[in-house]
């Protein structure tokens, strides 16, 4: 007889801070669970607990108006700015609506009460999921509150946190990042630090990409006068070699907000004013400290910090969103034309346009698309505005306060911290603004600004030389391992292309439909006898690519949708239903079993190669011998076969491959890409779509790594070209040296870390090299040392 037993799932909407990670992001947002990593790795962060994202997600299912929220997730296209603010309140007012169920009030004053003492006073702050993470930083676009006290207070502040999910800037910026996904939120509640002197730090420069400093913004009181821009704080650049100040630059702080529910401004004497906020045993303490925050995630920290009496605080860690690479002035280095006013660059590039003067959001009306924002300072609130202007100027702020940091994922340029644009700056006037050097100048001048559209010669473009610190310029890093970029439609394709890269490596067919074809499925197209038209509209796509980088090479791969996205499709009612699509109907097999779908990228690279044959193609998704050569076969059968000009690539994402490799090139085949998701989920046997899993999931598995040195090595041994598709070879240079030293021809990342990767494998191709010689040297050979990789 068989007994079943119950299962009883407890729900947990509360998570100590001390039991979080990385994985936990889904879950708490990206800052709580990079508060949980750093107490856990035993940096100083104070106490506290986050409330999960499901917990909000709980409250609006209860009160029946989760899937209205959904819904309104993203404004609709063309919202202008009154429409935005009334669907923001009335998104608002239905969120601060929604009861909390008991259950949950239960479980976060029990946590609350653990903090100790009575009625402790809290820090209450936003997480979002998509928060601090790789690419979206969600600067000061969600609310937090400080000094909160009581049990009645903290469950009132954790329902304005939800509801500034629904504000006019948190809207926009999800709107100008693309994250469609259902919103949700959580919470991180900590014990209130009283902080002397706070501020941010950058482990590497904002402004410039240098990996080799760490910049520091401090101000008196609490840290939200540095993020929110409302003061111009001390900046110290300090050497990471050595923890030396380098440069000191003393802010204008009149100011400073004290710890207590008011956010008390207590006056700073004139006197005062003037004075270093931080001394040398302080800068050289959180410099340190700062660094190892950064050895401990491997990339390039954006942190926050306060220090009360003696002690310091982390009070908040995230990636650095946007590296800026310094630009050149003129062909002699420098800008020409009177100078109006300076302050910090704290966004990178140069724009000209006219001045337009806004003391308030309210005025947002009077700016027109491409006026240049001149505001006493821009505050997390100005968004919707900030996305319409083409450069930024305000008065205070410092290069890491919130809206420099959106400035800069909109890739504006951005001063900060002129003290008197305001006034100096008259509406209508024609200026150009400098983010690299913090210079406005009068009228439109000459400067590094990179053309949207550049003239193709058929000559991969120059890239501009980089300034030294000492004014002049060096030329760009040449590298013996190609760096190549992903692309998935046209789009950007002339701008990406004036890039320092060496052509596509993977050019994703399927994201081509989902843009030139408006979603619609080939089969369905194919069967409504809109053949032609799918090539041609194809074609065109594929054609802009690879004309803006002629006669650099640009890897076409063929269409690998799963079946259930294909069945996302316009017409998709005719895929098979599988359990597991990720291992299912897909790629070379699938261009086996129906011809005719590969017909169609054949047909389009036919076309596109009588004008353009620079463009190549690629097989995904490849498992046995004899699926290839029969795919292989009936390409070979197409015009396109008669084209031995064209190379032939396959993807590696199969750990099937790296036995096969010998075969593959005896079939003709002239590369191989690795395909590090794919491979990675199917070496450690781990659906990389999967939450429950998710801490599985690991491309840097000794695992992973051995089969990526396998499949070089064979493919090398086998006469291949090899690369590889990732962007831990961007973030990490210990995996650039590894994947260098083991031989691969190229890497192809994502076009916005393209010179990090570039310096990566130019810094590792110098180390190879040193090792080379320090091995054949005669002391080497006396002492019996090796180079190489340790």
């Amino acid at each position: 007889m068989n007994v079943q037993r119950a299962v009883v799932v407890e729900h947990h909407w509360v998570e100590p801070i001390d039991q979080l990670g990385l994985a936990d992001a889904p879950s708490v947002g990206g800052k709580a669970a990079n508060l949980g990593e750093l107490t856990r790795a035993r940096f100083p962060v104070p106490a506290g607990f986050a409330v999960t994202a499901e917990g909000y997600l709980k409250a609006m299912d209860d009160a029946g108006v989760r899937d209205s929220l959904r819904d309104q997730a993203l404004p609709p296209t063309g919202t202008d700015d009154a429409a935005l603010a009334t669907m923001a309140h009335d998104l608002r007012s239905t969120v601060l609506d929604a009861p909390i169920s008991d259950a949950l009030r239960a479980e976060i004053l029990e946590a609350y009460r653990k903090l100790g003492g009575e009625s402790p006073r809290v820090a209450v702050r936003s997480s979002a999921p998509a928060e601090d993470a790789s690419d979206t930083s969600f600067a000061g676009i969600h609310d937090s509150f400080t000094d909160v006290s009581g049990e009645n207070a903290l469950i009132e502040t954790i329902r304005k946190c939800w509801a500034s999910l629904w504000s006019e800037r948190a809207l926009t910026y999800r709107s100008v990042q693309k994250v469609d996904d259902e919103p949700s939120i959580a919470v991180v509640v900590q014990l209130m630090v009283d902080a002397d002197q706070s501020g941010v730090v950058f482990t590497a420069d904002p402004r410039t990409g240098a990996r080799d400093r760490v910049v520091v913004e401090a101000a008196r009181g609490l840290g939200e006068t540095v993020v929110g821009g409302q003061v111009e704080p001390d900046t110290y650049v300090v050497a990471k070699s050595g923890f030396d100040v380098i440069d000191t630059h003393i802010g204008l702080q009149s100011f400073s907000i004290k710890a207590n529910a008011d956010g008390e401004r207590v006056e700073i004497p004139a006197a005062a004013q003037g004075q270093r906020v931080l001394d040398e045993n302080q800068i050289e303490r959180l410099a340190m400290l700062a660094v190892a925050v950064e050895d401990h995630y491997h990339i390039p920290q954006d942190l926050e910090f306060a220090f009360a009496g003696d002690r310091l605080w982390i009070v908040q860690t995230r990636p650095i969103t946007t590296l800026g690479v310094a630009r050149a002035r003129d062909e002699h280095g420098e800008s020409t034309g009177k100078v109006l006013v300076q302050g910090l660059g704290a966004g990178p590039g140069a724009a000209s346009g006219r001045v337009r003067v806004l003391r308030t959001v309210a005025d947002s009306h009077r700016l027109s698309d491409g006026d240049i924002l001149v505001a006493p300072m821009t505050r997390p609130d100005w968004l919707p505005v900030l996305r319409r202007a083409r450069a930024i100027v305000t008065d205070g702020g410092g290069i890491t306060c919130h809206a420099a940091i959106v400035g800069r994922e909109l890739g504006r340029p951005v001063v900060v911290g002129t003290r008197t644009a305001t006034s100096e700056l008259q509406d209508g006037r024609m200026i150009t603004v400098d983010g690299d050097s913090g210079v406005v100048y009068d009228g439109v001048v000459a400067t590094s600004e990179p053309d949207s559209t550049p003239t193709r010669t058929g000559a991969p473009p120059q890239p501009a030389p980089v300034r030294t610190n000492g004014g002049g310029s060096v030329a760009p890093q040449v590298t013996a391992t190609s760096v190549y970029v992903n692309l998935a439609t046209p789009d950007a394709a002339e701008k990406v292309a004036a890039l320092d890269v060496d052509g596509v490596g993977l050019l994703r067919a399927e994201f081509m439909i989902m843009d030139a074809l408006e979603g619609m499925h080939p089969a369905a197209m194919i069967a409504q006898g809109r053949r032609d038209e799918y090539v041609a509209a194809m074609v065109a796509a594929v054609e802009r690519i690879a004309a803006a980088f002629a006669p650099r090479p640009v890897i076409y791969r063929a269409i690998d949708l799963r079946t259930n996205e294909f069945a996302d499709l316009a017409g998709g009612d005719v895929e098979p239903d599988e359990d597991n699509p990720m291992i299912g109907y897909r790629g070379c097999f699938r261009y086996v079993r129906e011809p005719e779908l590969f017909d169609l990228d054949l047909d389009v690279l036919l076309a596109t190669r009588k004008r353009y044959p620079n463009v190549h193609l690629m097989i995904p998704f490849v498992r046995t011998r004899w699926e290839l050569q029969r795919c292989l076969a009936h390409l070979d059968a197409h015009p396109l076969g008669t084209d031995r000009s064209m190379h032939r690539w396959i993807m590696a994402e199969v750990p099937s491959v790296a036995y096969w490799i010998p075969e593959y090139a005896a079939l003709g085949i002239d590369g191989v890409s690795i395909g590090t998701n794919d491979l990675t989920q199917l070496m450690l046997g781990v659906d990389r779509d999967s939450e429950i899993c998710r801490e599985l999931f690991d491309a840097m598995d000794p695992a992973v790594l051995d089969a990526i040195d396998v499949i070089i090595e064979r493919a090398t041994r086998a006469g291949l070209s090899t690369s590889l598709c990732g962007q831990a070879v961007s973030t990490d240079p210990t995996l650039a040296e590894h994947l260098v030293r083991g031989g691969i021809t190229s890497v192809s990342v994502t076009p916005d870390v393209a010179a990090t990767t570039r310096r990566n494998v130019a810094a590792a191709e110098r180390r190879i090299l040193l090792d080379r010689a320090r091995s054949n040297s005669p002391i080497s050979t006396a002492n019996g040392r090796r180079g190489g990789a340790r």
